[in-house]
């Protein structure tokens, strides 16, 4: 991967984190199941960073994007983020399980359906990944792919604000 290729997509993740679409609420909820039946509530990972990742099996930056995913969550998801796969088609369970299977995430795949109108606001474009921070407000919408280098350097830079933010606070 060249680095201006990371370098643009990691300012344009923290450029588009910054403007939520009108349309979101302001704390999204959603309840969905993932292929082994499991509810997902987003509540549920409240404390933690949550990257909601739109995609389907037929968009092949979708599919390149999952390992980016997949580097991230491992890296974070017992400490302080977690990556939530949401399959943005209508797709027989037997045929997601079985690319699911062969690509392998590591992050929890969820049946969101094909509605273009989401808890987050409309989906237009896949992949669309939404940031919804620890407290559970939704901070930004990034459309298109996503690596695992431009997550990491916005949460960097995240960690870097709220300390500048405490120090301030506290003289």
């Amino acid at each position: 991967m060249n680095r201006t290729r990371v370098l643009r997509g990691g300012w344009l993740l923290l450029a588009l984190c910054v403007t939520v679409a009108g349309a979101a609420p302001r704390r999204p909820e959603f309840a969905l199941r993932d292929l082994q039946g499991k509810v997902h509530r987003l509540s549920d990972y409240r404390g933690k960073w949550v990257i909601v990742n739109y995609w389907a099996t037929s968009c092949p930056p979708c599919r390149r994007e999952i390992p980016e995913l997949s580097r991230f969550h491992d890296a974070h998801k017992d400490r302080d983020a977690v990556v939530l796969g949401l399959d943005h088609e209508e797709m027989p369970d037997l045929w997601l399980k079985e690319f699911v299977r062969q690509m392998k995430p590591s992050y929890p795949i969820l049946k969101a359906g094909s509605a273009t109108l989401t808890p987050f606001g409309p989906v237009r474009v896949l992949p669309t990944t939404f940031i919804v921070r620890p407290d559970g407000t939704l901070l930004g919408r990034h459309q298109g792919m996503v690596t695992a280098e431009a997550l990491e350097r916005f949460l960097a830079a995240q960690e870097k604000a709220a300390a500048k933010a405490k120090t301030k606070k506290d003289p």
